[in-house]
């Protein structure tokens, strides 16, 4: 029951649950455009509460700041990041191999708070397109895909989701839950914890 001891000495932050967070929506500058999105209850209120993992898979992918705008393309039953602009910019396959080193990220997370409407990070909004240019609906981006197979159960939201004081409380509720969960299993009799 460590955590429950607030004493000086004790380093509170390794008790606290991590939630992973698109690190636009905690102002760093790492969208196309060099622009941020700041979400200001997570760094005046959440980071409180739970310890935040910044995360960007353009940035991991090495795309830099700025770059291009890319967009989900469906190619039949698959999906394909290119350029907004120049097509012939194809980024999925360093975007994949960003994806698939951060998911080990997500191995500790007890929650994970995307951006919406990202090729990358959003969870239902993605705007996507054929190949003639044409949107033909919205969907999950690429890293949202990834984080919805592994781990099982991990809440995961927008900041949509977070608008709402019901939205916010609710997250906290299934973020402590899951750590809960999580150290429940990790203390199993004879490991030492009593």
């Amino acid at each position: 029951m460590g955590c429950v001891d607030h004493s000086n000495d004790m380093d509170d932050a390794g008790c606290r649950p991590v939630v992973v967070v698109s690190s636009c929506l905690l102002g760093e500058p790492v969208r196309y455009d060099g622009g941020e999105c700041c979400f200001p209850w997570l760094t005046d209120v959440l980071s409180n509460h739970c310890q935040l993992l910044p995360v960007c898979p353009e940035m991991a992918a090495g795309l830099g700041v700025p770059r291009p705008p890319v967009r989900l393309q469906e190619e039949g039953t698959a999906l394909k990041v290119v350029g907004v602009d120049e097509v012939s910019l194809d980024v999925n396959e360093r975007l994949q191999q960003a994806i698939d080193g951060l998911l080990d990220s997500l191995s500790d997370a007890d929650g994970l708070i995307l951006k919406s409407r990202s090729p990358s990070c959003a969870l239902a909004d993605a705007p996507r397109f054929s190949a003639s240019g044409a949107e033909t609906g919205h969907g999950p981006g690429l890293f949202a895909l990834a984080c919805r197979k592994a781990p099982p159960g991990l809440p995961i939201i927008d900041e949509q989701g977070l608008a709402s004081e019901a939205g916010k409380v609710g997250f906290l509720i299934q973020v402590f839950r899951y750590r809960c969960r999580r150290q429940g299993i990790a203390s199993v009799p004879g490991s030492g914890s009593g």
